[in-house]
């Protein structure tokens, strides 16, 4: 008998753009959460949102299972749960709701809950767990089942209704500072032989998640940090290189994704990762999130011993006053000299960027583009700047946001305050961006080969043909961003120069 089911809202159908990318990962903290009250003695399932084609799979897992709770659990380590999307809210609204209907008792963690307690109360939760949840959710799980029952307010961590309708929030509880106490993900939970169907499907290979830490220290004033806060707790090299054992010999995968915000930031800690993956035969190849400052030779050394593939860097922007006003804490030539130092032992590098940030001019952006051709990352990612709910940058814009704080999928890029430029124009420098990095990879790659005939491909000539489609619709999106550009400083000159100055 099922006693909880545990499910969470990011549907990877419900958001286009990811799912014609299909790179799915099980959710991590979701799993987490499973496996902390399944050995506290619970009896627990899994209701997987990531692969599902609606919230009637849903629906079908309650049936099926029949539990007395259903636990909402977003997967923290998921920055797209993070961003708080209006498909995936609507999604968990209908989930609570048709849990209700069935008697259940409905238990909410997650940043967009966090953030609308009374949204997420008004449409069928119970108790909504802040900041990290595993064991506020263990102690209220032994307290709604009387296996030691204390008063709700005595649980740290937890938010729920007076019975005259007031929310009552109990002070914040204590991070967990041990993680290697925290049992492994309950993989087995998981549909995996689903999950590498979809990525060998996709990309030829199989790759899976882990994370070693939890939190971030910095401060870039654009990060909500709802959940773990600025704390910085770190799993022991041996307890991750356990896992990773554990994971290379049951499911096999090809790749593995570290979704940490910053891997690595205690000092050694690489390196015995690396000496210790070596000796137990643990090595996956890997990619990993990094803050350019970090980068250092000794750094990168210990990444290549590892087996990292691909490092991403939160590269945001080619301006150092952009950098500055998002207290990000790193300088432009940081970015390049980390670029350099990857791209020497041959590990590729990908860049986050960030259009869109308050003050940002065409100037600025000139300088992002330029640093994108001059490091030549390996891959890029580009978004428009999201104001969250708790972070300072959010409290600069707040009066500015109309009815509409936030997007509807991860493709939505409207600019909810007022930037610089419209939304179309970003949306246009979106598309030019990507335009432009694969028009020149393409002719990087064809020029690698040009003199090489030997070394040709199909994919060689489907890259050749490529070339003048890319080029003209680059040329295109330009002429375009120039005239919204011009229709912007004719017909909102005062707010143009505002953010210029």
């Amino acid at each position: 008998m099922t006693q909880v089911l545990f499910g969470q809202s990011y549907y990877l159908r419900f958001d286009p753009k990811l799912y014609a990318a299909m790179q799915p990962y099980p959710p991590l903290g979701t799993l987490y959460a499973a496996s902390y009250l399944r050995a506290r003695g619970y009896a627990v399932a899994l209701f997987d949102a990531m692969l599902a084609a609606s919230e009637s799979e849903w629906v079908h897992a309650l049936d099926r299972h029949a539990p007395q709770f259903a636990v909402l659990y977003e997967d923290s380590f998921n920055y797209l749960s993070k961003m708080c999307l209006m498909r995936m809210r609507e999604a968990a609204f209908a989930m609570m709701s048709t849990a209700k209907e069935r008697g259940c008792t409905v238990i909410v963690s997650g940043s967009d809950a966090t953030a609308h307690l009374q949204e997420y109360f008004e449409h069928g939760a119970d108790y909504i767990l802040i900041g990290e949840g595993e064991i506020t959710l263990g102690e209220l799980m032994d307290t709604l089942t009387a296996r030691a029952p204390r008063t709700l307010s005595n649980i740290r961590g937890l938010a729920y209704r007076e019975p005259d309708g007031t929310i009552h929030q109990t002070p914040p509880r204590e991070f967990i500072r041990d993680l290697d106490a925290l049992p492994f993900p309950a993989w087995e939970l998981v549909d995996m032989p689903r999950y590498e169907r979809a990525w060998r499907g996709a990309h030829g290979y199989f790759s899976m998640n882990l994370v070693t830490t939890r939190g971030c220290p910095y401060h870039c004033n654009w990060c909500a940090k709802p959940i773990y806060g600025q704390r910085y707790n770190v799993r022991s090299p041996e307890n991750v290189v356990a896992e990773m054992k554990l994971l290379k010999e049951k499911f096999h995968p090809d790749h593995v994704e570290f979704a940490d915000d910053i891997f690595g930031l205690k000092p050694g800690w690489i390196a015995r990762f690396a000496d210790l993956a070596c000796v137990h035969d643990a090595q996956i190849p890997f990619k990993c999130l990094l803050r350019a400052d970090l980068v250092k030779d000794e750094t990168v050394a210990a990444l290549q011993r590892a087996g990292c593939r691909t490092v991403w860097m939160g590269a945001e922007s080619g301006s150092q006053k952009i950098l500055d006003a998002m207290d990000k804490g790193t300088r432009v030539e940081q970015i390049y000299a980390a670029t350099a130092r990857l791209h020497r032992a041959g590990i590729q590098v990908g860049f986050f960027l960030q259009c869109g940030y308050r003050g940002e001019n065409r100037g600025d952006i000139d300088k992002t583009l330029q640093m994108v051709r001059d490091c030549r990352p390996d891959d890029i990612g580009v978004s428009v700047s999201y104001p969250l709910p708790g972070t300072k940058f959010y409290d600069q814009v707040r009066r500015e946001l109309g009815p509409k704080q936030n997007w509807i999928d991860s493709d939505d890029l409207a600019m909810m305050y007022r930037g610089t430029y419209s939304t179309e124009f970003y949306r246009v420098l979106y598309r030019a961006v990507h335009a432009e990095f694969r028009l020149r990879r393409a002719a990087a790659e064809l020029a690698r080969v040009a003199h090489r005939p030997r070394e040709w491909r199909v994919r060689h000539l489907r890259l050749l043909a490529t070339i003048p489609l890319h080029a003209t619709r680059l040329a295109w999106m330009r002429w375009k961003m120039n005239t919204l550009a011009k229709e912007e400083r004719e017909t909102n000159p005062t707010a143009l120069a505002h953010n210029h100055g």
